[in-house]
């Protein structure tokens, strides 16, 4: 059992257990592991139905979840590190694949699936120092130039590089 710390202190997460958690083609939360009620503090029933952005940490920039969902509404995975606000104020750190939902029958998203972990230090060091520069462009001109410095820093670190596979080539920058 996690104990319960002072707020903004970071959770640590155990490299062997994955957080687990299914949403409906909207978001809102339809299944979640133990381990993801543990490390968040919530209950099931707190979290059933409830839109996943309730762990919605707000040192996360927002052009990361406007690229994350462009790309899952289109079917596609992806894998994305996130900044997670337990209900305590406490904080972890994840890399998160992302998978759809599909119906068997129509092809339509139904739904999503996310399978999350730990992080390694590495990582961490680079996204980190991303997201804070990304948020404070937001917060200075908006969501729409933060996704251009992303693109541009992407493009600087080479012409086939997107959003949606950052995070295999990040280990490749540094």
């Amino acid at each position: 059992m996690i104990k319960p710390t002072p707020i903004d202190e970071e959770i640590k997460l155990d490299p062997r257990r994955y957080i687990i958690s299914e949403t409906d083609a909207k978001g809102k939360i339809t299944f979640a592991n133990d381990y993801f009620m543990e490390v968040s503090g919530y209950s099931l029933e707190e979290l059933i139905g409830k839109s996943h952005n309730i762990v919605r940490h707000p040192d996360m920039p927002k052009v990361v979840f406007k690229l994350l969902w462009e790309t899952i509404s289109k079917g596609r995975n992806i894998n994305a590190v996130v900044k997670n606000l337990a209900k305590d104020g406490r904080y972890y750190w994840i890399f998160t694949e992302f998978e759809s939902i599909k119906d068997a029958e129509t092809g339509e998203i139904i739904g999503y699936h996310a399978d999350r972990k730990s992080i390694s230090k590495h990582v961490l060091e680079v996204i980190a120092d991303l997201y804070a520069e990304l948020l404070k462009i937001e917060q200075k001109d908006g969501v729409e130039a933060s996704e251009k410095y992303l693109i541009a820093f992407l493009k600087e670190k080479g012409d086939d590089i997107e959003f949606a596979n950052i995070m295999e080539e990040i280990h490749k920058f540094y």
